[in-house]
């Protein structure tokens, strides 16, 4: 699906079909207004007649812009119309919300489907639009379709050798290169926690390491990812039930090679660094245990209590090797706890981190994207919960309550004195994969932190 932009009003484009916005249900000055009163228009319409979609949105609102753009493409292609026209405001933010919503509104996923969905629609024709914006929506869905495609695919092909091959083409394509640690370079690097976790595995653990780097960087980003491309809950075994959708622990590895894909075909003038630590957390007769003690890259000891809280051991490890790149900021994206989604429920991700102010940046930043997020402070109280008698520090907390901010607290140990105001921490466990259909995400995975993490890459490059 492309998108064309013309010159000419919005009026005068011709299109097979075409979208109408309508405002708090106002049907004064439409030419449909007694077909849409005798159907009783209430939300989404289309008129046969005169092949109008008439779309109402409560107010005028981004969010909103964004959302219905997507709905309105979801119905028009299960219709046989190769063309629409939606009208845009001229408007920079509501204009990129609306062609991110329409171009979303044509995702599927269908590789394991015997019969194919195509997307009926070819073209989405608009009227004074840049064609910059147009690229821009156009290259952060493509990097949203990647994402998602590889959270999609199951544990039976999306293995940690997969993700590592995927990483190599994919870096290919982009011209940016990538480095796959072996197994035998993860023990060189004294990467033990992580290696813990991978044990009872057949598939061998790869840390993924992609570079770009743009003319004149402005500033040094590194993206840590959490790989797990399998999680059964290790000895410490998840119910049945909560193993479904485990392929989606994956979605903060996937989503660094989804944002890292879309800063080099933006082009920005940043060096940025993608780790990801891909592994299954397996059970066997060499797994890892609850009681055993565990030492890090970073030199503390761990005592571990609960194999399933796995993520957070990948990513001290990986956090550790992000450090020796000297970021100017670094953050971690993962499906780290279930208590986050307790408190902020499905579809919000947590930001957390030492520094405020950097807190705030990438929350108005990740907003303006069209992502929900919320802040979840540190604190002195809840660090006690991770203290062990036996170790430095145990992987979880004494209480279930707070799990979020205790498993964000407990990577905060591993980041260097120096490196604490450039940290974020992103819980993305919420969003990243729903079962049913919201905003501009189809069932399944969303692509959850790729939208925010662009948009704040985008921001640095701005002049202040």
């Amino acid at each position: 699906m492309k998108i064309k932009v013309f010159k000419e009003s919005f009026e005068r484009i011709q299109a097979d079909c075409s979208v109408v916005w309508v405002w708090d249900k106002n049907l004064e000055g439409l030419s449909d207004k007694d077909t849409l009163q005798e159907l009783n228009f209430k939300d989404i319409t289309f008129v046969q007649s005169s092949k109008i979609l008439y779309v109402n949105l409560a107010k005028r609102d981004i969010d909103l812009l964004r959302e219905e753009a997507y709905k309105a493409i979801k119905y028009l292609n299960t219709l046989s119309y190769k063309s629409v026209k939606i009208p845009t405001f001229a408007n920079e933010q509501e204009d990129y919300a609306i062609l991110l919503g329409a171009l979303s509104g044509g995702y599927s996923f269908d590789t394991y489907k015997s019969e194919k969905k195509s997307c009926v629609i070819e073209d989405i024709y608009v009227s004074h639009v840049s064609e910059d914006l147009i690229s821009k929506a156009q290259i952060v869905f493509e990097s949203l379709k990647l994402t998602r495609d590889l959270i999609n695919t199951p544990p039976c092909d999306a293995t940690p050798s997969y993700l590592a091959e995927y990483s190599i083409q994919e870096a290919k394509n982009l011209g940016i290169e990538c480095k796959i640690l072996s197994k035998k370079e993860i023990e060189s690097e004294k990467m033990h926690s992580l290696l813990a976790v991978s044990r009872a595995s057949n598939q061998e653990p790869k840390v993924i390491h992609l570079s770009y780097k743009g003319a004149n960087p402005k500033a040094k980003l590194v993206f840590v990812g959490k790989g797990l491309t399998y999680d059964s809950g290790g000895l410490s075994l998840k119910p049945s039930d909560f193993m479904v959708t485990m392929k989606a622990d994956k979605s903060g590895g996937c989503a660094v090679l989804g944002i890292i894909s879309a800063i080099a075909k933006l082009r920005l003038p940043l060096e940025v660094h993608g780790i990801i630590g891909a592994v299954e957390n397996m059970i066997g007769g060499n797994a890892y245990k609850p009681d055993d003690i565990l030492s890090s890259r970073e030199g503390k000891s761990i005592e571990v209590r609960n194999t399933d809280a796995e993520g957070r051991l990948v990513l001290i490890d990986c956090l550790s090797y992000a450090q020796d790149l000297k970021p100017d900021y670094l953050i971690d994206i993962a499906t780290l706890t279930g208590a986050c989604v307790v408190g902020l429920g499905e579809y919000t991700f947590g930001i957390m981190g030492h520094n405020e102010e950097l807190k705030s940046a990438f929350e108005r930043e990740a907003l303006q994207s069209g992502e929900l997020v919320a802040k979840l402070p540190f604190n002195s109280h809840i660090r006690k919960l991770i203290d062990s008698k036996i170790a430095d520090i145990c992987n979880v907390s004494s209480t279930r309550y707070g799990g979020a901010i205790s498993a964000g607290m407990f990577l905060g140990e591993f980041i260097r004195k120096e490196n604490e105001d450039k940290w974020l921490h992103l819980d993305i466990a919420g969003p990243a994969y729903v079962e049913k259909e919201w905003d501009i995400n189809p069932y399944g995975a969303s692509g959850a932190g790729v939208r925010a993490c662009v948009e704040f890459a985008i921001s640095l490059c701005e002049e202040k």
